[in-house]
Formats: structure tokens, C-alpha cells, sequence
């Protein structure tokens, strides 16, 4: 896109550059000066009046009162003339007095634009007074004004909006249209000096330099009242800047994998939204919304948001409020831009099948459409709690199977066809390091609150669903076999015994490739017992509690069914390992403390294991950790993760 622009800039110079010469060659056909004296006055007065110049809004550019000079030589002199009047005003009015120095190219446009619009105000002044007015007038005037400040303002429109990328008629209206009022009265101002030539003398019309200089002054209080509220704009747009990076800074203590993800979605959005000429205050809001998404997750339970598994049904539902809260807190913000809409809506699907309100195809608002496209494609390409990241192509190729049912077809196309440049810039731009929060501290001060402390609550499990027929015969037939593994068991084994005796139990329970059981020591889940395929891999892993499947499940206390083995701390880490299992079922081991280890059963097959298999591992779970508890006693070596987490 960007060489497709600079060639069209090119282009576009080039042609202004020869229908500029073709305009001055005509003009300077047929030279004359009736009266050299009044050209050299004029055209000195012209380079003076060159230095009253005000920058314009919004770009960098400046403007003079040379059109002034330029109609009155229409009315005055002829063709050559004026343009000369023209070229040397500009020439003066971009090296006098100027803080910097243009480009070559740059000075040629300008010289071609004001070559153009002059002799474009010149042959509508002439064409009006010939064949409609029959005599010079007013009307002929104003049309020589108005033809000078369209082709003018135009031509200096269409330059930035290609060299920026920018809606040429949007920069037209917003930095040239309030300026139109003023060419009137320069042709009111062009039209006295001609009354004054007629009746007193041209010398007479010298003296419109005070006027001139009180217009000059005019535009600069105008621009001044401008710049003024520019300024109150960039305050208020910068407050809403920081609170939605302040926002953004609590999505991350909330969840740290976001940081990178937010900054990546942004730099995507905001180039699709460029190549699909999303509106000023739709861009905006796009780039609010792909920062703050996801405030919404601040009311979701930690320990969903952060699960290294599927979620249950009972999950779901939970992360399903967040596009709703999310929208709720942003509306507090009072937004200049529609913000929430996009929010609330980018969990949308393009057929329908979306939440949470079901909104289909153009129904969903434009940035919500990108988003979703994006937040997919980065969140694939990304690591997370329950996988690896995919190779951008892949991830690139499951997006595209979704356009039409989840993804805006448009969308997904633009996007499938950049996203490797997309990529790219997103690599090159250097990511903002959010300040660091102070999550991790203990705070030693502080009394109870009046209320005092309650006891510690002990996490439990994942509960069975008891209206199912299925999981109340399995939970029964569970039981039996809990009996029977508890009168062989004991309360007298050593921790070695211990465990190779549940391997036992637990293997003719429920089938499996692997099993680890990792007790917690000291923050960490240890390998203490270690049986089937890769048994050297699983045998060298050192898991932080809170950290990867087994982690989370010693942090909270909570199982996973058929969970993504690779995203284990340090399983896959080394290219040289190499594993084919791809499910896990992982349930703490509780003792009187806490949780004390956690028994992680692994399989070869995709969603290797169902709910029965879970709740009778949960069934067993307790009575395990009891008599892992007592076995340890002596040696030391169980630590719980409660113990751990300080609570």
C-alpha cells in the first residue's frame, strides 16, 4: 500500500508539474506589459504582503495574501503578469521567513498549483465576462475568486491526502473549506483597488496594503481561537488516552498474557481500518476498543480466565457475561466516540451464532467486525493456557474457514491478503512496556477487619451433574471401588508404597498412556512418581504451582478434564523432545492443609477421557491426600499449595 501511494504521488506532481508548464508557455506566448512601472509596483507589494502568513489547521502548510495580488492582476493586467505576480509570491512565501526548507519536489508543486489555479481564475474571469456578461462586473469576479480557491484549495487537498493516506475530501473540509469567506473578501478587496485605478489612479491602490494587513490579522486571531480549542481537543483526547491505558493496565493485573495481544490487535485494527476508510470517529473507537475489549474479564473468576483447559458448560456461561460487563463499565467513561458498541459486540458472529445478543452480518457494528477477525488470527498465533501457538499461516488458513460463518467475508479477505505485512509491522514496532504492578507483595500491616476472619474454605472439585442418569451410575459403581481401594491401602505405607499402590488402583480405574503424581515442595510440583510413555520427559519437569495444567490445579484447587498436555512448563521446550499425547486429566490431592499434590493422567487420544473418569478421581481424590499427608509426615516433604499461596 505504501509504494502504491508514493507512485501515485508521483504521478500526480508530474502531471501538475506539465500542465503547469503547459499554462505559463501559453501565458508567456504573447508577452506584453502596457504599464512595467504598475507590474514592478505590483509585484513588490505582492512579495511583501508574501510574509503575512498564518500555518494552517491540521497540516503543515502556510498561507499568504498573494491570491490577493493574483485577482487584482486579473482585473488589472494580462495573463503574464498575473502568473509572474503568482510564481514570485509563492517563491517568497516559502523561503522568507520559513522555519524550514522544502523539498525540490515540493517547491515544484506549489509552483504548478499556483501556476494552475491562476491561470484557471484568469480564463473563468474572462469566459464569464465574454460570453455571459458581455463586459467586465462583479459576478465575473466572484467567479474568478471562487475558480481560485477550488482549483487552489483542491489541488493542496488531493497532495495530502495521497502523501498521508488521508480522505482528500476530508482534508479539504477540514483544513480549507473555512477559508472561503476569505477569498470573498479579497475579491471585494480586489475589486475596490480596481474602482480606485479607474477613477483616482492605480498609485491610489497601494494604499489597500493596510487592509490587507488587517485581514492578515483577522485570519491570525481566527486560526489563534483555533489553535485554542485544538489544544482543549488534544487534552480531553489525551484524558481519555490515559484511562484507557489505566483500563488496559487492569485487564493486565487481571490476566498478564493480554499485554502483547492488545498492543498486536491494535496495530492490525487500526490498518484494516485505514484500508477499509473507516470514518475519523470510527477509527477512534476501534483503536479504544482493541485495548479495552476485554475489561469485562475483571468480572470473571481468576482461576476461568486463567484455566489451562476446555471450560465446563458452568464456565462458559461465566466468561460469556464479559462483552456485557465490559460495555457496562466503558459506558461510565463518556466516550467522544462509539467505544462500547464495539465492546459489546465482538464476540458477534457473522451468521448469527454469536453472543451475546446474536447479531448477524452488517447488524454488528464495522469495528466489532474487525476485531473479532483480528483478536482469532493474534490469539491462534499467540500461546495460551491450554495450547501452543500455531504457525501464523495456520492460523491464518482456521480464520479464512470462517469467513461468511463467523468472520465479515470482506474482512477476512483483506486480512488474508496482508497479513504478513501486517505482521511484519507489528514486529517492527516496539511494544509498550506496561509499569510493573505489585501483585506479588505481602503486606504485613493490617488488624482483622471487624468481622474477624473465617475459617479457611476447602476448595472442592468439580461437582457431577446429579440430574444425569449416566454420571449417578458411574458415581455408584465409583464408590464400590473407593471401598475396596481404602481397605487395602492403610494409613501406615511410606510415601513410595503409598504412591506405586494408588498408580496401581488408579491404572485398572481409568485407562491412560501416562501418569505423573507431583507433590508441591516448596512452590514447586515435583515429579515423585512417574509411569508409561515418556517417562524420562514427564520425569524432568519442575512445574511452579499456579503455572501450566498441573500448576493451576495445585493453585486452585480444581480439576481439568482433557486438557492440552504441551502447555506443561517445560514439556515441549526442548526441540529435541518430541511427545504424541494430547490429552490430560489432572485432579488435586488434598490433605487436612490443602492441596498436596495433584495425580495428572495423559493420553494419546484427542479428549481421551469423559466426565465419569473425572468424578471418580475426585471421588478418590481426598482420601489419597490424606494418606499422602501421613505417609510424608516424617520425611517433611508435602508442602500444600494453600500453605503456598499464603491464604
Amino acid at each position: 500500500m505504501l509504494w502504491a501511494r508514493q507512485i501515485g504521488t508521483r504521478v500526480y506532481i508530474a502531471v501538475m508539474v506539465m500542465t503547469a508548464c503547459g499554462c505559463f508557455a501559453f501565458g508567456m506566448f504573447d508577452w506584453q506589459s502596457s504599464d512595467p512601472v504598475k507590474f514592478v509596483c505590483y509585484l513588490v507589494a505582492a512579495l511583501l504582503a508574501s510574509s503575512f502568513k498564518v500555518s494552517l489547521p491540521g497540516i503543515e502548510g502556510t498561507l499568504s495574501m498573494n491570491f490577493l495580488f493574483t485577482l487584482i492582476g486579473i482585473l488589472e493586467m494580462g495573463l503574464p503578469e498575473t502568473l509572474l505576480i503568482g510564481l514570485a509570491g509563492t517563491l517568497a512565501q516559502s523561503y522568507w521567513r520559513t522555519s524550514r526548507r522544502l523539498k525540490p519536489e515540493q517547491l515544484a508543486f506549489n509552483l504548478s498549483q499556483v501556476t494552475i489555479c491562476s491561470a484557471a481564475a484568469y480564463g473563468a474571469y474572462r469566459f464569464i465576462s465574454i460570453y455571459f456578461l458581455h463586459g467586465p462586473g462583479p459576478l465575473a469576479l466572484m467567479a474568478a475568486a471562487i475558480t481560485h480557491f477550488v482549483v487552489g484549495t483542491g489541488a493542496m487537498a488531493a497532495i495530502i491526502g495521497l502523501t498521508e493516506d488521508k480522505p482528500i475530501k476530508k482534508v479539504w473540509t477540514d483544513s480549507y473549506l473555512w477559508l472561503f469567506p476569505y477569498y470573498l473578501v479579497g475579491a471585494a478587496i480586489a475589486g475596490f483597488v480596481s474602482f480606485l485605478n479607474r477613477h483616482i489612479g492605480w498609485q491610489a491602490s497601494l494604499l489597500v496594503l493596510p487592509p490587507i494587513y488587517l485581514l492578515y490579522r483577522s485570519y491570525r486571531l481566527y486560526l489563534g481561537k483555533l489553535e485554542a480549542e485544538k489544544q482543549h481537543a488534544e487534552k480531553v483526547s489525551g484524558l481519555h488516552l490515559r484511562t484507557i491505558e489505566a483500563l488496559a493496565l487492569a485487564i493486565e493485573a487481571k490476566d498478564q498474557t493480554t499485554g502483547d495481544h492488545l498492543q498486536r490487535v491494535r496495530i492490525y485494527a487500526m490498518e484494516l481500518a485505514r484500508e477499509l476508510r473507516l470514518t475519523e470517529d470510527e477509527t477512534e473507537a476501534l483503536r479504544a476498543a482493541s485495548v479495552l475489549h476485554d475489561i469485562g474479564k475483571l468480572a470473571v473468576p481468576e482461576h476461568i480466565i486463567s484455566k489451562p483447559g476446555k471450560l465446563t458448560p458452568e464456565e462458559f456461561e461465566k466468561m460469556k457475561i464479559h462483552p456485557i460487563v465490559g460495555a457496562e463499565i466503558l459506558e461510565q467513561v463518556d466516550f467522544p466516540y462509539p467505544v462500547v458498541p464495539i465492546v459489546r459486540a465482538h464476540h458477534e458472529k457473522w451468521d448469527g451464532s454469536g453472543y451475546p445478543s446474536g447479531l448477524q452480518g452488517e447488524e454488528i457494528p464495522v469495528g466489532a467486525r474487525i476485531l473479532a477477525a483480528v483478536d482469532c488470527l493474534d490469539a491462534l498465533a499467540s500461546d495460551r493456557q491450554y495450547r501452543r501457538a500455531l504457525p501464523l499461516n495456520e492460523a491464518m488458513s482456521k480464520v479464512v474457514s470462517e469467513a461468511g460463518t463467523s468472520f465479515d467475508p470482506r474482512v477476512v479477505e483483506i486480512l488474508k491478503r496482508r497479513y504478513v505485512e501486517l505482521e511484519k509491522l507489528a514486529t517492527e514496532q516496539p511494544l509498550r512496556s506496561p509499569p510493573k504492578l505489585s501483585t506479588d507483595i505481602k503486606v504485613e500491616r493490617g488488624l482483622a477487619p471487624a468481622a474477624g476472619f473465617a475459617e479457611s474454605e476447602k476448595s472442592v472439585g468439580w461437582q457431577s451433574d446429579k440430574d444425569s442418569r449416566t454420571l449417578l451410575t458411574a458415581a455408584r459403581q465409583e464408590a464400590e471401588r473407593l471401598s475396596e481401594f481404602s481397605g487395602k491401602l492403610g494409613t501406615s505405607l511410606a510415601l513410595d508404597d503409598a504412591l506405586s499402590l494408588v498408580a496401581v488402583r488408579v491404572k485398572h480405574l481409568v485407562p491412560h498412556d501416562s501418569m505423573a503424581i507431583y507433590v508441591v515442595r516448596d512452590k514447586v510440583l515435583v515429579p515423585e512418581f512417574v509411569s508409561g510413555d515418556n517417562f524420562r520427559l514427564f520425569s524432568s519437569l519442575r512445574i511452579p504451582v499456579g503455572e501450566g495444567l498441573s500448576g493451576w490445579v495445585a493453585q486452585n484447587a480444581k480439576a481439568i478434564l482433557n486438557g492440552n498436555p504441551s502447555v506443561e512448563p517445560g514439556y515441549l521446550n526442548d526441540p529435541t523432545k518430541y511427545s504424541t499425547l494430547r490429552s490430560a486429566l489432572a485432579v488435586p490431592l488434598e490433605g487436612a492443609s490443602g492441596v498436596v499434590a495433584v495425580l495428572a493422567l495423559y493420553r494419546a487420544r484427542q479428549d481421551g477421557f469423559n466426565r465419569g473418569e473425572l468424578n471418580a478421581l475426585l471421588a478418590m481424590g481426598a482420601e489419597i491426600g490424606v494418606v499422602f499427608e501421613k505417609a510424608a509426615q516424617d520425611g517433611g516433604v508435602v508442602r500444600s499449595a494453600s500453605a503456598r499461596a499464603g491464604v
